[in-house]
């Protein structure tokens, strides 16, 4: 993955993946980076949260003791990881990205029926198993699942002639009913015409 933050004075930089920008501490992209005097950076609340109750405040890396409770805020790293999320989120909405490596998913895994990376294709997980490419699977499932589609719509255009013919039934049913009403009313009022009489 590429950046660029011009704003801050940044030339080009890659990344190969979120490990680059993940604190050692809660493995997850930096929240709100610190960074200690040995050169390590972590998310303040890991930091203060690994330092509780421990004697010597030290680095969790490399332990070596930190002379400051309140190191300083790292802003370079902070906005390094604001632009990866934000870039991570852009190319989420614009196409599928692997949650582990946020690499294209371009292969699919026969063997755990998921679409994968290049790098998971390597990964221990998937040692050994069969892969197509996704858009050749996307193809052949599409397929399926028009062949499965067909009777279904049959089935939806029949029940909505059914539908309608119930529908017209109901109407007809509900005309004639108001009229049977207005008889019924008609010749009770008669009868207690009569009766009166």
């Amino acid at each position: 993955l590429s950046f660029t933050l011009r704003e801050n004075g940044f030339k080009k930089m890659s990344f190969r993946s979120q490990e680059d920008l993940s604190c050692p501490v809660c493995q997850d992209i930096f929240k709100d980076p610190v960074v200690l005097s040995c050169s390590h950076s972590f998310c303040r609340d890991c930091l203060q949260s690994w330092w509780r109750g421990k004697p010597i405040q030290e680095c969790p890396v490399c332990k070596r003791r930190s002379s400051r409770s309140e190191p300083p805020r790292n802003l370079a790293l902070k906005n390094l990881c604001e632009t990866f999320l934000l870039e991570r989120e852009q190319r989420a909405g614009s196409e599928s990205v692997c949650s582990l490596h946020s690499e294209k998913l371009k292969l699919f895994c026969l063997d755990h029926q998921q679409p994968v990376c290049l790098v998971c294709r390597d990964s221990k997980t998937h040692n050994n198993h069969r892969f197509r490419p996704i858009h050749e699977f996307a193809q052949d499932h599409k397929k399926e699942l028009q062949k499965c589609l067909r009777p279904l719509q049959e089935k939806l255009k029949l029940f909505e002639q059914v539908k309608g013919n119930f529908d017209e039934s109901a109407k007809h049913i509900k005309v004639q009913a108001q009229h049977t009403e207005r008889q019924i009313k008609e010749q009770f009022k008669k009868l207690h015409q009569f009766l009166e009489e």
